[in-house]
């Protein structure tokens, strides 16, 4: 039973705690009082899904296979301008929230200050999005488009070319990719730290939406997003991985075997460090990551081509934004080699970054929390741009480099071999490799530890600390599921890695296309946006009133006016859309007593004074 009392409004009130919407400060989901329990629905139509998957994967591999093929001939050919449509329309909205008078709304209540310093928040936004694709595809996809330029752009090998390859690795990786992942942060953090709702994806919809059928197939979507997609980028991780034991060891070709093994033993240290809660640990790890993430591209741009690199950046900069239209416009409508390539590339980024926005998402809600919208999009948006654009121009630069210089990176045996060449072909090839390798695993531990525990955190209705059998659960899923992708995609991991996210990702597109108008509604009816509209309303009123009957000579004073002159003639503020978000209620939804003056829950007067 809660220890607040019942609540009835007061006598005369209209409002609920007797407190107007627009004089509302916000409410943070940690003030709820929460009853948290596993969504056995939620919970159970995930798992089952996700259990059938890995079983049907390990007892028919070319069943499995043949229904992905057909499901991604599907998606491509009817739902891949879903996806296009997305990357565009994302990016023009979060420009719209955060430079229109959205922008100086806070992710969290009224003059809250921001949870990290400037530096700190965008060292973490990177460490949130770069991960193993950054050593995967850094060096693997602009080579790839140095030889073989998309479609309509350039002659292969050009000079063109190479300028066009950098370009569109950014228009995957850059603003498009950090739009998505901004657009669910802003909406999730928004719906938690300013109106008090779990930390879920269904409570972008409502108040109590997370316990609805609809609510629950949001969140189901989520997790099935989250894990297709770090299932997929574990899977490369384990790829390269094994490639570079290959390498260090000198051990023959890696199969299939080698590889699931790899995946079990990093699976029993995520798991052990998610189940512990070592979060301590497991920042630390992050910070270290960091700093040999960077390490290694300050190697790479010392020992590389220095000089070419330095006047490479700044063109690469003038492609991406000259040939950004074209690459925006490309689509299956231009014939068939289009079509394969959005297929294999564009569609899949878009793809990845829709089903990682779960996950991404909710970790940039709470990184961000305290900085306003117009903070946040100008931030969130261009910071990881930026650093996109320098880490990828000096791995995919040097790569590019060592091609036209006569090193052989295109002639790889498989995408993961291509940043070993690179580094063979440089200064200390015999102690690189290593790093990548420890790179990689501690890439792969701390995405699955977090990963995790946003998935079981969405299994318990947003749980802060899920139940450690939840953990356990989804580590194992995830485990399972890569290795079930590496097996299903064969002879060509990488490209049966990419089917699978594709796939699994055109729900939740939907699902973030609904999400826009509903995070607008919100954004509308905020404390903030309601004075905004009374003021602008109560000035024109007023000077318009004062010019007329004073002309120079007037002052402006508040006074009760009731007809059509008053501020808020045209707002119900009494209505459930305005007042109901910010009643407060006991865990077991009864109303309770709330002091938004002291911003205190109202303590019920011992028994002597009753």
């Amino acid at each position: 039973m809660s220890s607040f009392p019942r609540q009835d409004p007061p006598a005369g009130s209209r409002y609920p705690h007797d407190t107007h919407p627009g004089l509302v400060p916000g409410v943070s989901v940690e003030e709820q009082r929460v009853r948290y329990r596993t969504d056995r629905i939620t919970f159970g139509v995930a798992g089952a899904l996700i259990i059938g998957f890995v079983v049907w994967g390990a007892v028919s591999t070319e069943s499995l296979t043949t229904v992905s093929k057909g499901a991604l001939d599907a998606v491509v050919t009817y739902g891949g301008w879903i996806f296009t449509l997305l990357a565009a329309v994302v990016l023009l909205f979060l420009l719209y929230v955060g430079f229109s008078r959205y922008g100086r709304i806070p992710l969290g209540k009224d003059d809250e200050a921001p949870a990290y310093s400037m530096g700190s928040w965008i060292a973490m936004l990177f460490a949130a999005g770069m991960g193993v694709g950054l050593i995967f595809f850094g060096v693997y996809e602009p080579v790839s488009y140095y030889m073989s330029p998309p479609p309509g752009r350039a002659e292969p090998e050009s000079y063109h070319a190479m300028h066009s390859a950098m370009a569109q690795t950014i228009f995957h990786w850059g603003l498009q990719a950090w739009a998505i992942y901004a657009l669910v942060g802003a909406a999730v953090g928004y719906a938690a730290y300013r109106r008090g709702r779990p930390l879920l994806m269904s409570a972008i919809f409502g108040q109590r939406a997370h316990l609805s059928v609809g609510g629950r197939l949001i969140d189901m979507f989520a997790i099935v997003g989250i894990l297709f997609a770090t299932s997929a980028s574990l899977g490369l991780g384990t790829l390269q991985i094994g490639r570079g034991l290959q390498i260090v060891t000198g051990i023959g070709e890696v199969g299939n075997g080698v590889l699931i093994g790899i995946i079990a033993v990093l699976t029993c240290v995520f798991l052990v460090s998610a189940v512990s809660g070592v979060a301590k640990g497991i920042r630390r790890l992050s910070n270290i990551n960091m700093v040999l993430a960077a390490a290694l591209a300050f190697f790479l741009f010392v020992a590389g081509p220095t000089v070419f690199l330095l006047d490479f950046i700044p063109s690469v900069v003038g492609t991406y934004f000259g040939e950004m239209f074209q690459m925006l416009s490309l689509s299956a409508s231009w014939g068939p080699e289009a079509e394969q390539f959005m297929r294999s590339w564009t569609l899949f980024y878009w793809a990845w970054w829709v089903s990682w926005a779960p996950f991404v998402g909710v970790f940039v809600a709470r990184i961000s929390r305290g900085r306003t919208l117009r903070q946040y999009v100008s931030v969130v948006l261009l910071a990881p741009t930026v650093i996109c654009v320098l880490a990828f121009s000096i791995f995919g630069g040097t790569a590019i480099w060592l091609q036209r210089s006569g090193t052989d990176i295109a002639g790889a045996a498989s995408p993961e071999d291509m940043l070993f060449r690179v580094l063979d072909a440089l200064p200390l090839s015999q102690l690189t490799p290593v790093a990548v390798m420890v790179l990689l695993a501690i890439f792969f531990v701390t995405s699955a530890d977090s990963a995790t525990l946003v998935m079981a955190s969405m299994s318990q209705q947003g749980k802060p600390v899920p139940d450690r059998r939840i953990v356990v659960f989804w580590g194992l899923a995830l485990a399972g599921v890569s290795a079930v992708m590496l097996a299903v995609g064969g002879a060509d991991a990488v490209q049966g890695l990419q089917d699978l996210v594709t796939v699994a990702a055109l729900p939740f597109a939907l699902i973030l296309l609904a999400l826009i108008p509903a995070f607008l509604r919100d954004l509308s009816t905020d404390p903030m946006s309601l004075r905004h509209r009374y003021a602008r309303t109560a000035l024109e009123n007023a000077v318009r009133q004062g010019m007329g009957e004073h002309g120079d000579d007037f002052a402006l004073q508040v006074r009760h006016e009731p007809g059509p002159a008053a501020a808020g003639h045209d707002v119900d503020s009494t209505g459930e859309r305005m007042s109901s978000w910010y009643r407060r209620t006991d865990e077991d939804g009864r109303p309770v007593a709330y002091d938004y003056a002291r911003d205190s829950y109202v303590e019920p007067d011992p028994p002597e004074h009753r």
